[in-house]
């Protein structure tokens, strides 16, 4: 089917890779959509509803595709509404409520609600990217659903639009309203009435009544929440709540009706002051009676982190930064979350609950954070999902049993009787999340790639199922039951109330064009699962046995759509998503069209299937996602691998490999700099060479010193005798050649401060030849490098490098890219490789750089980091580094990535997307810094890009304190 004849104000796309690209969410499942519509607005669900119920299209709504119940696969279209319809359109701060899109993300939701002391109540994990519109599908809860309950609780209006393509507002009415919708015409009416005397009717209360879970249980979304509008004052005269649609719409996962508007309720900021106790226990039974304890207590959340999430984030760079509170290695800890008024309340209540626990025996370490450290904490609770995905091999803590819930008091039996059953199959098991709700994401480990995990995936849901109906709860609290409860609901609910559960759907969409296949009348929760049992039989040009494979490695991306987040929410993953919000520009999206058409090539030759090259076109090779993708999804390592192999039997275009060779060129144009620089500045010769090369004609190329580093270095030879040691400096392609006065101002610098400084023999970087998926060069600079620099470099004489993507190719790329008899040797070195920033802080902390040494004179710098410094080190040394001086204030801009990445943005089809990227944020905060204000990027291609961008100069941060020495 090509939609054609589908005319919307937005797009609808029919081609492979947006098929592939939203085959998949965060779920097991796979299926391929016909095709992939981004509405405008509401005019265009509308057509789409319409055009849907002619042709007998299932549509399938989508936000931001983080579902685990495979709620957004299927085969059908699917509408998503992230790309456009996401903006706030009313907030009432008085009456405490907010009018939006459905693609409007919570995170930038609750930053645009915090100047009115006001925010949105429920929150996932996956706040940072997570649409409204999907936490209304879902009924979403989070990690305070103990003070704020779900999001059914804060939905007061919908607009939608039904099956027959009329809109309706569904919100509270009063009893005599209901009867006066009901008597109408409209398929609205029609709702109404047939809802209302399905309800009405006493044998069918009954079975609501009997057969749903434990009233108790705040979380419960298994099938549709038709009890809760028994709840209303239409069928309970002593009942404050009006009727409202809106409880059975929250939860409903699409399948009713399609949202084109929400009204929310709003609740004020809670305290500012809290405190989080972290309690270390011995066990996980000791955790689960633990939480009984500290439920007393009033806290505002309770979590549970296992000792596997613990483990894996030791992994992880991002979040091995926010274990800080982990003492030892404990079997699991309680994250409790407190918040009054003051830091004495505060304690007063910590205290209580320590004691409590104490006397209980519960709980091994207390340890307590405050302030901007709690953060750090909740960033670690909410990787889990992505830290999982990122465990070795096929076999993976699979979303299957996740979602169940029980009244917490049930919880420890509860528990009890699912490890007995997982112990009888063999399995281990995740535990992590919601606690004090009873809502444990319980994890088996299976390797859905072999048929006897895939049997067992459907039995451990099966003979779960029964322990939850046992246990009064809820197969799902908050997940939903998408493609995976669903079949399940009769076993739990019971058949008579399924058949009613059928009803609701068909009253609502009797075209069957809502979501089909999601709560009732679901396919095998088996079937269509996206792991296969696939070896490529290639060798690779990068070591992947950590990860048992490349196809291990890319299958480390979950689908859970963390590089979806947006600039206005930190972080640098991923640049191309942050300025388009395409879903193609996504570390996701590439992850998931690899391991799509590796495994299903299109053609005999799998490297050279033009859907991955356009797909891999677009990755700026920032190396984010290495560091701030829970998975550890390494995005630029994947394009470089398959570029090579690309290359290895394709043409190799002339600008890649004139971008790769930049060093030879750079040598031969330093026969004669002067000529050199008189061509590329020349106005004719310039533009000719960016045509030839199609680089952008606004970009302007780097010009060459008038002598190398190394000549320098040679001229002015250093006769002094240095008390503070000797270093090594790696004379990168980029400080040797263009570069050439920072490094002469951090010999100068070293220098004075008392270190001899040594430019080793060695050759350049490969950063270039990496950036360009020339792996075999690389390798051999790499085995090169080493060779020449093992013996010399050690602790005590550390290799320092000036531009980060070059010095860091030693701590990154290299330890997997050389032979295995180097790879010793590469770790070793690596291990002694420093920024100039981790060198100068490192010192300045034994004492030997002193504040004394630099002026007092007052300097406002504002930082910009490099991307692979941010994501591979920190950027953080060399804040402080900037702030020894004692009147030099230092701010780091949150600026992500600045767009230029090497020689990204210097190509002609980059160059707008380059400059987009830069617009983001960075751009912006340079622009509005005053004239005094210095502007400072370690990274070369940032100092181009903030120049070309905002016409302002920035410097290394070496040059701003060399120039700051007495």
């Amino acid at each position: 089917m090509n939609f054609k004849d589908l005319h919307i104000h937005g797009e609808v796309r029919t081609d492979l890779l947006h098929r592939i690209l939203y085959s998949t969410d965060a779920s097991a499942y796979r299926e391929m959509p016909l095709a992939v519509a981004f509405p405008k607005d509401e005019t265009d669900v509308q057509e789409i509803v319409r055009y849907a119920s002619k042709n007998h299209i299932n549509l399938i709504p989508r936000a931001g595709g983080t579902s685990l119940a495979g709620q957004v696969v299927g085969k059908g279209l699917v509408v998503d509404i992230s790309r456009y319809m996401n903006h706030i359109l009313e907030i009432n701060p008085e009456e405490r409520w907010v009018r939006v899109q459905p693609g409007v993300v919570l995170d930038e939701l609750n930053l645009y609600c915090k100047p009115y002391g006001l925010f949105f109540g429920p929150e996932t994990s996956t706040s940072n990217r997570c649409c409204l519109g999907g936490m209304v599908g879902n009924n979403s809860c989070g990690s305070h659903s103990l003070v704020y309950g779900s999001t059914r609780d804060h939905l007061l209006e919908a607009k939608v639009i039904l099956s027959d393509g009329s809109e309706a507002l569904l919100k509270g009415v009063s009893p005599k309203e209901v009867d006066s919708i009901r008597a109408g015409a409209s398929l609205e009416s029609s709702i109404y009435d047939r809802l209302i005397t399905l309800l009405s009717d006493k044998e069918n209360q009954k079975e609501i009544v009997d057969n749903y879970p434990d009233t108790s249980l705040r979380r419960r979304n298994s099938g549709y929440a038709i009890d809760e509008l028994l709840h209303s004052d239409y069928f309970d005269s002593n009942s404050q709540e009006p009727f409202n649609l809106c409880k059975l719409l929250a939860g409903s996962e699409g399948t009713l009706a399609f949202v084109t508007e929400l009204k929310l309720r709003l609740v004020p900021l809670p305290p500012t002051e809290k405190a989080v106790v972290c309690v270390h226990c011995s066990t996980l039974e000791e955790a689960f009676v633990a939480n009984l304890v500290v439920l007393k207590h009033n806290s505002v959340a309770i979590e549970l982190m296992d000792s596997t999430i613990l483990e894996l984030s030791k992994r992880n760079i991002s979040q091995n930064k926010n274990r800080f509170f982990v003492q030892g290695d404990p079997a699991a800890i309680l994250i409790i979350e407190l918040a009054e008024n003051t830091r004495e309340e505060v304690d007063k209540k910590a205290d209580e609950i320590e004691a409590d626990l104490r006397a209980h025996n519960y709980g091994t370490h207390y340890p307590r954070v405050y302030g901007k450290d709690i953060s750090r904490v909740w960033s670690l609770r909410k990787a889990g999902l992505g830290l999982l995905s990122g465990m070795p091999g096929s076999a993976k803590p699979v979303s299957v049993i996740e979602d169940t819930a029980v009244a917490p008091q049930r919880l420890p039996a509860y528990i009890a009787d699912m490890k007995k059953m997982l112990d009888g199959y063999g399995l281990s098991c995740v535990y992590h999340a919601h606690i004090s709700t009873g809502e444990l994401h319980l994890r088996p480990v299976l390797n859905l790639k072999e048929e006897k995990d895939r049997k067992l995936f459907r039995t451990v849901a099966t003979k779960t199922a029964e322990l939850v109906k046992k246990h009064r709860g809820s197969l799902s609290g908050e997940h939903g039951d998408g493609r995976l409860r669903g079949e399940f609901i009769p076993l739990l609910l019971g058949d008579k109330v399924y058949s009613l559960l059928k009803e609701v759907k068909e009253i609502w969409d009797s075209p069957h064009i809502f979501n089909m296949g999601k709560i009732v009348d679901t396919p095998p929760m088996d079937a269509n699962l996206r792991y296969e049992q696939w070896d490529l039989g290639i060798d690779t040009y990068f070591d992947y046995s950590r990860q048992k494979g490349w196809l291990c490695a890319i299958e480390q991306c979950n689908g859970s759509g963390d590089c979806r987040k947006s600039s206005l929410l930190g972080g640098t993953m991923c640049p191309t998503y942050r300025a388009t919000r395409d879903e193609r520009n996504a570390t996701r999206a590439r992850a998931n069209t690899l391991r799509e058409l590796l495994i299903h090539p299109l053609q005999k030759d799998i490297f050279n299937q033009e859907e991955i090259l356009t797909a891999l076109d677009t990755c700026v090779s920032c190396k984010a996602c290495k560091s701030e993708c829970p998975s550890n999804v390494d995005m630029a390592r994947f394009k470089a691998e398959y570029l090579q192999h690309h290359y290895d039997n394709a043409h190799i275009p002339l600008r890649s490999r004139l971008i790769a060779n930049l060093t030879s060129m750079q040598k031969l144009g330093m026969a004669a700099p002067w000529l050199y620089n008189a061509i590329i500045s020349n106005v004719f010769t310039s533009s000719l060479i960016k045509r030839i090369l199609k680089f952008a004609p606004q970009r302007s190329i780097p010009k060459l010193y008038k002598m190398t580093l190394r000549s320098w270095m040679i001229k002015h030879p250093d006769n002094k005798t240095h008390d503070k040691g000797k270093v090594y400096l790696f004379a990168d392609e980029f400080t040797n050649y263009t570069d050439v006065g920072i490094g002469i101002k951090f010999i100068k610098l070293l220098r004075t401060l008392g270190y001899e400084v040594i430019i080793p023999k060695h050759v350049e970087s490969g950063r270039t030849e990496l950036s360009k998926g020339f792996l075999k060069r690389a390798k051999g600079i790499a085995e090169k490098n080493i060779v020449l620099l093992k013996e010399i470099i050690s602790e005590e004489t550390p290799l320092i490098g000036i531009e980060p993507s070059c010095i860091l190719a030693f701590r990154d790329e290299y330890p997997d890219l050389v032979n295995e008899n180097t790879r010793e040797d590469a770790r070793r070195l690596a291990a002694n490789c420093l920024l100039y920033d981790e060198f100068i802080v490192k010192e300045i902390h034994k004492g030997n750089i002193t504040q004394e040494q630099f002026t007092d004179f007052p300097l406002h710098i504002k930082l910009h980091g490099h991307c692979h410094q941010k994501s591979l080190a920190s950027i953080e040394p060399s804040k402080e580094m900037l702030a020894l001086p004692e009147n030099y204030q230092v701010d780091i801009i949150p600026s992500g990535c600045c767009g230029m990445a090497g020689a990204f943005g210097y190509e002609k089809e980059h160059y707008a997307l380059s400059m987009q990227i830069g617009e983001q944020s960075l751009f912006p905060a340079v622009r509005q810094a005053e004239t005094e204000i210095c502007i400072s990027a370690p990274g070369t291609s940032c100092r181009q890009q903030i120049k070309d961008g905002t016409g302002r100069q920035a410097y290394h941060p070496i040059e701003i304190l060399y120039d700051a020495l007495l």
